[in-house]
């Protein structure tokens, strides 16, 4: 997709292949698994997740990832926050991409309003700012009758939504959400929607992994669809949604 030249290239994905080992069983392989003589009967066999995948992201950029279950989606994200090495190619960035996921991290037997605390301080917030953002935190969420309870009574959801609030409290430059805008209600998927906008606008690049048409169009302002590793398409998001639904029907 063609970029306007004034705009700052943050992320560089240059022919990136992402291949990998798994047991019969579907687990994957490591080290251990090829010691002793029962272990050696075992067939693995190699998954090839990302198949010579290239693209240029942007300041500004707001950038919908599409495809259908297993199509390297967050495979492909996993590799540009370096939690995934790549087999092949190499991706770029001009700072450390942040990811958030429903699976982050939080600790379940603390408070919602204490893993505020927590989670601002591992975002590089000293005491006084985290505290200072507790309330709007707590807003953000919707989860205020429940904030002062251990966060293993929480519902998946108010847990997801509760670490969105988090992880967006600070303006990212470059911030991967994975299926976040899931959950809550329509009102909470409209204040998240608008928060991405929001980090997009401060000169943000924001990546959005969903499944929810609707989600990507009021969000993004680029689409690309990855199928079975390879990227087909990536562009307008009306465009690129309307050729998933034709191949998708």
């Amino acid at each position: 997709m063609a970029a306007p030249t004034e705009r700052k290239a943050v992320i560089v994905v240059d022919d990136v292949h992402v291949e990998y080992k798994v047991l019969a069983t579907g687990k994957r392989a490591s080290a251990a698994d090829g010691s002793g003589l029962l272990q050696r009967s075992r067939r693995t066999r190699t998954v090839h997740a990302l198949k010579g995948v290239s693209f240029t992201a942007y300041e500004n950029d707001s950038i919908g990832i599409i495809g259908s279950n297993g199509s390297g989606k967050s495979t492909l994200m996993r590799a540009i926050v370096g939690l995934t090495p790549t087999s092949q190619g190499a991706i770029y960035a001009a700072s450390r991409p942040a990811m958030l996921g429903v699976g982050a991290a939080l600790i379940t037997d603390l408070s919602g309003e204490r893993n505020i605390i927590l989670g601002g301080l591992a975002l590089g917030f000293t005491l006084e700012e985290i505290e200072g953002r507790v309330d709007d935190i707590i807003e953000f969420s919707g989860i205020r009758d429940f904030i002062e309870l251990p966060m293993r009574t929480y519902s998946s959801g108010m847990t997801a939504r509760l670490k969105f609030a988090i992880a967006t409290a600070k303006d990212h430059e470059i911030l991967i959400v994975d299926e976040a805008l899931a959950v809550g209600d329509r009102n909470f998927r409209n204040r998240s929607e608008a928060r991405i906008r929001e980090i997009r606008d401060n000169a943000g690049t924001v990546f959005l992994v969903s499944h929810s048409m609707q989600s990507i169009r009021d969000s993004c302002n680029r689409v690309i669809w990855i199928n079975k590793g390879e990227l087909m398409m990536d562009g307008d998001p009306e465009e690129v949604i309307t050729a998933y639904d034709e191949t998708n029907q």
